[in-house]
């Protein structure tokens, strides 16, 4: 069999896999990510290992699979920059800054003190830390909008602490990242970070003065497709520069792209055109490889406690870090709480951190296993955390009617 029809059957299987696991789990009531995630588990180490198959002896698929991967995460950033509701940080606002800063603050230092303590040295125990502060409001935001409560006091500040949570632990990721790969002298630090203020400052500005003069030409391209060509060569170009000039994660030029076209007037073009190809096939491969670099094997003996404690240190920071933050900002103690709870899932933005932290060498297939356990722990407690939240609330304070449409729009592929 030739390496181009390996690959085929391998896509077919992991993409197919992918999607029907997703499927499974959005009919059980849970959100997709889970069913994508146990799929990977399921072919990986912990089960089939298909990518030891005898059919796959092509040693050039795996990383073939591990960079249509990084593709996936690259896109999957650049979605999310280009949902992000301004708005919504408006409307929530100081609610939503105390809810994110101590939704960071106190899961970081739970995760790095946790890690310390049970012996991880310095690197890898802050990587814990800053995977601990990730938060994915898809989840929540799909479970609030079950329970008709996405419009209200409490979920606006949960979707506009999202907001800001992903952007303060992308910027905390970033600046870990440029910081690992100087020397570790004071001034190779300081250019490094330097480096990093210059692209971000400069990429910010020239997108937001030319990238609508583009669009505003971009249908008289003499070409096929021209929206989706335009935005792919933007990620691409962003992605490259933020590694290449700005010592940062490329998955952060992809998102800061993915703002600043969420301004231009092609805004709903641009989400269609390439959520369709992403989440068909880009975003499938990522989640399911996760699965396939997981051996929960690795988890038994001395990890096994570890990870039971990281996951109950992972929901206790999240609830407590927001839920103080929300009543710092004048939420009642229960709307507090409902807070707290639907900020706890990590889902793939943990993921990310996740196997960025594996790709750059700072955390071995052991500890990468165990911090995928703790993003599909909190997965699946959040939305029962949160519902058992609401179960006994009176009527909390609503801004405006939810439109039908917006259940939909939310769907995670």
């Amino acid at each position: 069999m030739s390496p181009t029809v390996q690959l085929i059957l391998l896509l077919l299987i992991l993409v197919g896999v992918a999607k029907l696991g997703g499927a499974i789990s959005s009919a059980l009531g849970q959100p997709t990510v889970l069913g994508k995630l146990l799929a990977g588990v399921l072919l990986g180490p912990s089960l089939l290992n298909v990518m030891h198959w005898s059919v796959f002896e092509n040693i050039a698929l795996e990383s073939t699979v591990h960079h249509l991967a990084e593709l996936g995460v690259i896109f999957l950033m650049f979605i999310a920059g280009l949902r992000m509701e301004s708005a919504e940080l408006r409307e929530a606002g100081r609610a939503a800054a105390w809810t994110a800063i101590l939704g960071v603050i106190v899961p970081f230092s739970g995760g790095f003190a946790t890690a310390y303590l049970f012996g991880f040295a310095m690197i890898p125990a802050i990587f814990v830390g800053l995977l601990l502060t990730a938060t994915s409001v898809s989840i929540s935001a799909q479970t609030l909008l079950e329970l008709g409560k996405l419009r209200t006091r409490v979920g606006t500040t949960l979707m506009g602490a999202a907001v800001l949570d992903d952007i303060l632990g992308l910027l905390l990721l970033s600046i870990f990242l440029a910081t690992q790969s100087s020397d570790g002298s004071i001034w190779t630090v300081l250019l490094t970070l330097g480096r990093l203020i210059f692209f971000i400052s400069v990429a910010w500005v020239l997108g937001r003065r030319y990238l609508p003069r583009l669009v505003a030409r971009i249908h008289r391209w003499p070409i096929n497709e021209p929206v989706l060509t335009f935005t792919i060569l933007v990620i691409l170009a962003f992605a490259f520069g933020a590694e290449e000039i700005g010592s940062l994660a490329a998955i952060t030029g992809a998102f800061m792209a993915g703002i600043l076209l969420g301004h231009t007037e092609i805004r709903a073009e641009i989400d269609r055109s390439v959520s369709s190809f992403t989440y068909a096939l880009l975003v499938p491969i990522f989640f399911i490889s996760i699965g396939l670099n997981t051996d929960l094997g690795s988890l038994s003996g001395a990890y096994l406690p570890l990870a039971l404690i990281l996951c109950a240190v992972a929901v206790v920071t999240k609830v407590v870090g927001c839920g103080l933050g929300a009543r710092i900002a004048g939420l009642s103690k229960r709307e507090s709480l409902q807070v707290g709870a639907g900020m706890v899932s990590r889902g793939e933005v943990g993921l990310i951190v996740a196997a960025i932290g594996m790709q750059q060498g700072i955390v071995g297939a052991d500890v990468f296993s165990l911090t995928v356990a703790v993003v599909l722990a909190t997965t699946l407690v959040t939305p029962i955390l949160l519902k058992l939240s609401f179960r006994t609330a009176p009527a909390l304070p609503s801004f405006h009617r939810e439109p039908e449409e917006e259940r939909d729009a939310l769907a995670v592929g």
